[in-house]
């Protein structure tokens, strides 16, 4: 399984924001959105191949009971499957980061599936192999639905414009039933002046639809750094 980076941090996105977690990002990923503030495991993925063992072997390193499991897409790798079972038999509290597009029969406390608006799209004269690619690829219905069937689950959006809002509404129509507190809806940005200008058109939608606003707080933690 190619990693492209394992570290102790605080979660700061989603329903377990504020938790220390140990971070495994799997290098490589099936689609390229154009604000990926992880390049280093998507446009161009560093890392190395890394067995189960050597994996468990990093996460150790850390007294911590809770793992996230992020990329990059892990669900590309197979070697996930024997991770997560390791890392349930270590009693740890696994969370998988995913864009839903892809399914393995895996084991984790939390499936965290970020569905890709078609605002994520790169610039077509720019990245035309990508932006085809991307589009066609970057949402799965019937795997999100296969996802949300087995797993405790967060739905989070990130959402760059108000005109992607019924984007989100369409997607969770074709879902059906859905706790609407599991659906978390994130601006997109990397410094705190983006994120609290989306915020003001953002979060009164989410007290209106009964959504949960999903701040990005490690960008006002640590910035927009890397390894956080």
């Amino acid at each position: 399984m190619r990693i492209a980076e394992v570290y102790k941090s605080i979660q700061g996105e989603g329903l377990l924001t504020g938790t220390a977690s140990v971070f495994v990002r799997a290098s490589g990923c099936n689609l390229r959105c154009w604000f990926c503030d992880t390049p280093h495991a998507s446009w161009a993925p560093e890392g190395q191949d890394l067995s189960v063992d050597e994996i468990v072997a990093a996460i150790e390193e850390w007294d911590c009971r809770h793992v996230v499991l992020t990329g990059g897409e892990p669900m590309l790798f197979a070697e996930l499957i024997p991770l997560c079972e390791r890392l349930r038999r270590m009693r740890r509290h696994i969370t998988i980061e995913t864009a839903g597009t892809l399914f393995l029969p895996v084991t984790c406390n939390l499936i965290s599936i970020s569905p890709k608006l078609s605002g994520s799209t790169p610039d077509i004269e720019q990245h035309a192999h990508w932006a085809r690619r991307h589009e066609r690829s970057r949402l799965r219905v019937d795997i999100v639905r296969r996802l949300i069937a087995r797993h405790v689950y967060q739905l989070k959006f990130v959402v760059d414009a108000p005109e992607e809002l019924p984007e989100v509404e369409q997607f969770l129509g074709e879902l059906g039933e859905i706790d609407p507190e599991r659906v978390l809806l994130m601006p997109q940005g990397t410094t705190p002046a983006e994120l609290d200008e989306r915020a003001t058109w953002l979060r009164p939608h989410c007290e209106e639809r009964g959504y949960t606003y999903c701040p990005r707080k490690q960008i006002e933690w640590f910035g927009a750094a890397r390894g956080t």
